[in-house]
């Protein structure tokens, strides 16, 4: 009985990180671990223990500011920090993340025409979209964090699938634990790629603010170190579950697709559809059903981001805990971004166009974003008692490091080369 207790306490306090950790793993993240695997087998199953802890220690200060403060991290910047940094994170995030959101939307609806061929794509595209609209709008937060949690269990598909096909053990355990890296412009992409797909700007503000409305939701008063405990519980969970998810899918198409040849997968549709003649029908169909179920927590996490965004930007009323009336301004603000990342599909903007612009706007702003959170963190005057602790400080340096090298090689790759 004490066990089963001490399980569900910790199902109730893992919600923000993991819902964090699952977004991670969009149809378009997807796509891009699907790409690195088929293009070059094994050789990048070690990008997952490197991206944990930068992952983690940049999330749990984004986290620690929202506990702190009781704000997002919009609301912080506005407050400490000159109004056109603020400004400058808008204009480069919102078509950003819109366009990640049209990405998945067309990835879940080619995965579902892939499912069931007699619909089309389009259709499930809206579907989906509607859908996702009308839960947003329509459930309270509560009802919404339990949906999105559960939908976790989703993605568990990508555990199994990799072992539906005959696997050289020692290969891949060589492979996790032994770092290669070639030096040319396809397999460094890919790396770019992948820690940008990763450590992604949108969930900064997500993991800020869904604390917030944690903290107003538990109705607490005063932060403690049994909710910051709780907090590093939630998003150290959240990024290991979202590390094994991107972890298996590398391990899936770098074994199945590498191995018969197929080394060029630019979407999700591609994979699963690569995956059914080698692997068999039940780990395509487990494939795609991942797809659609890491889409649908993802989406409401990328609108409602953004949301968050320019809310507390502009002193908007906002929060997923209220209803529509009481907050106009931010449920208006999902709904023009999901109707425009569908309509995407429509303009001549394509998934995988979709998925370069994103990863140079992103590419722009995670390290400008990770060097001021960093400064939030260390400054007393803002955080008190919670500054950070010092291994943080070494892996938020790491992670300010690595993600400016990325960012510079994607401009020189993309725009120089």
């Amino acid at each position: 009985m004490k066990i089963q207790s001490k399980l569900k306490r910790f199902w109730k306090i893992i919600g923000p990180g993991l819902i964090t950790g699952a977004s991670d793993d969009d149809p378009s993240g997807i796509a891009t671990y699907s790409q690195a695997g088929a293009a070059f087998g094994l050789q990048t199953l070690w990008t997952a223990i490197l991206a944990f802890p930068l992952m983690a220690a940049i999330q749990q200060m984004c986290a620690r500011i929202g506990l702190v403060t009781s704000q997002g991290l919009s609301g912080t910047l506005k407050k400490h920090y000159p109004k056109p940094v603020l400004y400058v994170m808008l204009v480069f995030s919102f078509p950003a993340i819109v366009m990640n959101i049209g990405a998945d939307i067309a990835g879940m609806g080619a995965v579902g025409n892939l499912l069931f061929p007699s619909i089309d794509a389009t259709y499930f595209s809206v579907l989906f979209t509607v859908l996702l609209l009308g839960l947003t709008i329509y459930l309270p937060y509560q009802k919404i964090t339990a949906v999105l949690k559960y939908l976790c269990i989703v993605m568990l598909v990508y555990f199994i699938v990799p072992f539906l096909y005959k696997q050289d053990f020692v290969a891949i355990i060589a492979a996790t634990f032994i770092p290669t890296i070639q030096w040319n412009r396809e397999f460094l992409l890919v790396l770019v790629g992948i820690l940008g797909t990763t450590i992604s700007p949108y969930l900064f503000f997500w993991q800020a603010s869904i604390e917030v409305e944690e903290m107003n939701h538990r109705r607490a008063l005063m932060i403690n170190k049994k909710i910051i405990h709780d907090m590093e519980q939630s998003v150290d969970f959240g990024m290991t579950f979202s590390g094994f998810v991107m972890y298996f899918i590398i391990l899936t198409t770098g074994t199945v697709l590498y191995s018969a040849g197929m080394h060029q997968i630019n979407t999700v549709e591609e994979a699963a559809m690569a995956l059914k003649p080698l692997a068999g029908d039940l780990a395509y169909v487990l494939f795609a059903i991942g797809v659609i179920g890491t889409g649908l927590i993802a989406i409401p996490v990328l609108s409602g981001s953004l949301s968050y965004m320019f809310t507390e930007t502009f002193g908007w009323k906002q929060g997923l805990d209220k209803k529509f009336h009481e907050a106009k301004g931010f449920y208006v603000i999902i709904a023009i971004s999901l109707i425009l990342g569908l309509s995407l599909n429509y303009v001549g903007i394509s998934p995988i166009d979709a998925l370069i612009y994103t990863a140079v706007l992103y590419g722009i702003t995670a390290p400008v974003l990770i060097g001021i959170i960093l400064h939030i963190s260390n400054n007393r005057e803002i955080m008190g008692e919670y500054v950070n602790s010092r291994i943080s400080n070494v892996l938020g340096f790491a992670a300010l490091i690595i993600m400016s090298l990325a960012a510079g090689a994607l401009l020189y790759f993309e725009f120089i080369n």
